[in-house]
């Protein structure tokens, strides 16, 4: 199958966006009334349910339309919930952690496989693709008429790449990019999205839960590296050239360690999961992985809390003054680092109490993440719904995030 592109592409794909959302709205509906209520001629509805229906991504309801006088009665359509039209793809370091949703923008499906911290581009990719014809067998899924793939991309990342080749992004990176938005259109025929996985980590935060949306929100992951991201009126903020969100790599002071960008004193350099475990040791206590880490901060064990607390007032300075300068609504702290303890969380909460504007009730909310290792993954797909030429102009009566752009877990 080879990608539609062109002017005829995209009316196509708006039109096919519009049936998936009546359909989404209002249940199994006929094409005469489908027709009527999108505005579209008979015909032109027939060859995009036509099409939809050979792809898989809707099908005929068991549900029939009684019909006045002689003939058949009208076939109802309706979508399919094993159908899995779009893929959140996370690549971490040494994971990639793949979620699922139907057309109805239900989570269906969610798994993770590891690899190797050295392994390639293209044999991530070939777990990737492993995993993704292990949730179908699994789950009685099947993927025939995908829609979109939103692919967080690990490391500092322009969603740019690779159609701006001035961008400052080592050729390895590039070379990963390119292989990766190839081979994923490939597989599925669908259009592919690219951004920074820790930046689409944020996009979800902000928009998941109805009930806690953040027009403005903050984010910031602290894993092996420290990254973040910026959303602004429910939409993400990537910068003039794609970069935006780098925080780990923010200077606490010019006296610090050395760090891997050739900076003195990031807070990558005291707040990621090599700085903690190599703090820890430095201060006599040596830990051999997370998990005794907290085991030892959950016993209360005074040398790893006071370095957790030095790792929380590090991260409050830089979210504090980010919060100065940006004004968010909320500030979200999540990765494995921020995990550990609780310590962290609240360290990091109080000094950016200190760092803010007296601004009393207007002071953002501090949270920890909500979605754990999803988080990437899920921001793809709103991504990719943010995206549509069609979902992109719904707005919610707040101007926050559409609504159309939600995803919620499926209860089945």
């Amino acid at each position: 199958m080879t990608l539609p592109s062109g002017v005829h592409a995209l009316v196509r794909r708006t039109h096919e966006d519009r049936v998936l959302q009546v359909l989404r709205e209002h249940g199994a509906m006929t094409r005469g009334e489908l027709a009527a209520r999108i505005g579209l001629s008979r015909t032109t509805l027939s060859e995009i349910t036509s099409q939809l229906l050979e792809r898989g991504v809707i099908s005929v309801s068991d549900d029939e339309t009684p019909r006045l006088g002689r003939g058949r009665p009208a076939e109802k359509l309706t979508l399919d919930p094993a159908a899995g039209q779009y893929l959140g793809v996370d690549f971490g370091r040494r994971r990639v952690r793949i979620v699922v949703a139907n057309a109805a923008h239900d989570l269906i499906a969610s798994d993770v496989v590891a690899y190797d911290a050295t392994a390639s581009w293209q044999e991530r990719i070939d777990a990737a693709f492993d995993l993704v014809d292990r949730m179908g067998a699994d789950r009685g899924l099947h993927f025939d008429g995908v829609l979109g793939v939103g692919i967080g991309f690990p490391g500092p990342f322009s969603p740019r790449v690779p159609h701006e080749p001035s961008e400052p992004v080592a050729e390895a990176r590039r070379a990963g990019a390119v292989l990766m938005r190839t081979a994923f259109a490939e597989r599925f025929a669908a259009p592919v999205l690219l951004d920074n996985n820790t930046r689409l980590a944020g996009l979800a935060e902000a928009t998941w839960d109805s009930a806690a949306e953040a027009e403005h929100l903050l984010y910031l992951r602290l894993s092996d590296g420290i990254g973040g991201g910026l959303v602004v009126g429910g939409r993400l903020v990537t910068g003039a050239s794609g970069l935006a969100g780098e925080f780990g790599h923010i200077s606490l002071g010019g006296h610090g360690e050395l760090c891997r960008c050739g900076k003195r004193g990031c807070l990558e350099t005291v707040a990621s999961i090599g700085a903690i475990l190599r703090r820890s040791a430095e201060a006599g206590a040596p830990m051999g992985s997370l998990e005794a880490l907290a085991e030892a901060a959950a016993k209360g064990d005074p040398l790893v809390v006071g370095v957790l607390r030095d790792a929380g007032e590090a991260v409050g300075r830089v979210i504090g003054s980010l919060a100065v300068a940006l004004n968010p609504s909320e500030i979200v702290v999540g990765g494995e680092v921020a995990q550990i303890s609780e310590v962290i969380l609240e360290q990091a909460a109080a000094t950016t109490a200190y760092e803010l504007l007296p601004v009393g009730e207007y002071s953002p909310r501090i949270r920890g993440a909500a979605l754990g290792d999803e988080g990437g993954a899920i921001g793809g797909i709103i991504a990719i719904f943010q995206n549509s030429p069609l979902l992109a102009g719904y707005q919610s009566a707040t101007n926050v995030a559409p609504a159309a752009t939600r995803l919620r877990r499926s209860t089945t």
